[in-house]
């Protein structure tokens, strides 16, 4: 067996680890301490203009959502690992690392019965339009019909009902095989404006024609960008449900509101902005009055089970890379 990475003896003595933002994690998930000896700094968050500063004498950083810059890469001389929190690596200069031969990794399959589970809690909910039932009742329009129900929203079951889903990833699929147990036809999407769709997908403007619901599972890259926009909508000829707990930016927010405003489609449940927290200008705040719009605070991957699966993984992670091991690296 090769033998871990242990700091010459010209070095200082113990291993630096810095968290720069564990608050992300929540407070219930439990960090087990690295297999060799090291000095762990956690912080509850680190604003950019600290981030050089605390990574100074780190030899591996971890981080979450906080962006680490070729600036402070370069502040950061015995830098050997940023060991990433989440799944997402847009936030790590990977020329910078490159450059300094710093490795990334990150944390992958964790969020595999998590996210699912709320995307269908968010089709459930607006299929039935549970959120306009719940508050015509708390407004007293049951007393008022005068019998034992009434008709006020529609209710659509999901049997029979087309979903499209875009991200053929272990999420993607998993979402899928939930689709299929509801009694749903499942169809994947090849990528927006591919010349030839691959076996077993559709065409990206037929998933957009065909779909009952569809549901957002891939990365944002420049490509995916506003890949459901003003022009996308247009196409959606059966005013499908719009669900997206993948990325914020995925779908041109403004065209959304336009959307659920006309009527293009039925509702839109999501679990990202594309800023996080959305200030009370952006525009999925204004959509917040509509009864078949669902805005949840990026929580989709934080079951409590998940998000110490995650934590578990990270550990993992850096005791791999110590021990000359490393797995589910990025760069």
């Amino acid at each position: 067996m090769r033998q871990p990475f242990i700091k010459q003896p010209n070095e200082a003595a113990q291993l630096r680890v810095v968290f720069l933002d564990r608050a992300t994690l929540g407070p219930s998930v439990v960090l087990r301490p690295l297999a060799v000896p090291h000095q762990f700094t956690s912080f509850d968050a680190t604003p950019a203009s600290l981030v050089a500063a605390r990574i100074a004498d780190a030899d591996i950083v971890i981080t979450n959502k906080t962006p680490i810059n070729a600036a402070s890469i370069a502040a950061a001389p015995n830098l050997r690992l940023i060991a990433i929190a989440a799944t997402g690596t847009d936030i790590v200069d990977f020329a910078a690392c490159r450059a300094r031969k710093v490795a990334v990794c990150n944390v992958r399959g964790y969020a595999v019965n998590t996210v699912p589970e709320h995307c269908f809690a968010l089709i459930l909910a607006l299929r039935r339009n549970l959120l306009a039932y719940r508050a015509s009742v708390a407004q007293g329009r049951w007393q008022e019909s005068g019998q034992f129900c009434y008709f006020d929203h529609p209710i659509r079951d999901l049997a029979g009902a087309t979903l499209g889903v875009v991200g053929g990833g272990a999420i993607g699929a998993a979402v899928a095989k939930l689709g299929r147990a509801f009694g749903m036809e499942v169809v994947f999407t090849g990528r927006k404006g591919e010349a030839e769709t691959r076996d077993g997908y559709v065409s990206f403007d037929e998933m957009l024609g065909c779909s009952d619901v569809i549901t957002l599972h891939c990365p944002l890259t420049p490509a995916t960008r506003h890949l459901i926009g003003a022009a996308e909508f247009a196409r959606m000829a059966r005013h499908p449900l719009l669900i997206n707990t993948g990325r914020g930016g995925l779908v041109d927010e403004v065209a959304l509101g336009a959307a659920l405003r006309n009527g293009q489609i039925a509702g839109a449940g999501f679990d990202v902005a594309s800023a996080e927290p959305p200030p009370p200008g952006h525009p999925l705040m204004a959509l917040l009055d509509l009864p078949n719009f669902i805005l949840t605070p990026h929580v989709a991957w934080a079951s409590e089970e998940a998000v110490q699966t995650l934590a578990d993984q990270l550990i993992g992670n850096i005791d791999a890379f110590l021990a000359d091991e490393p797995r589910n690296l990025v760069q």
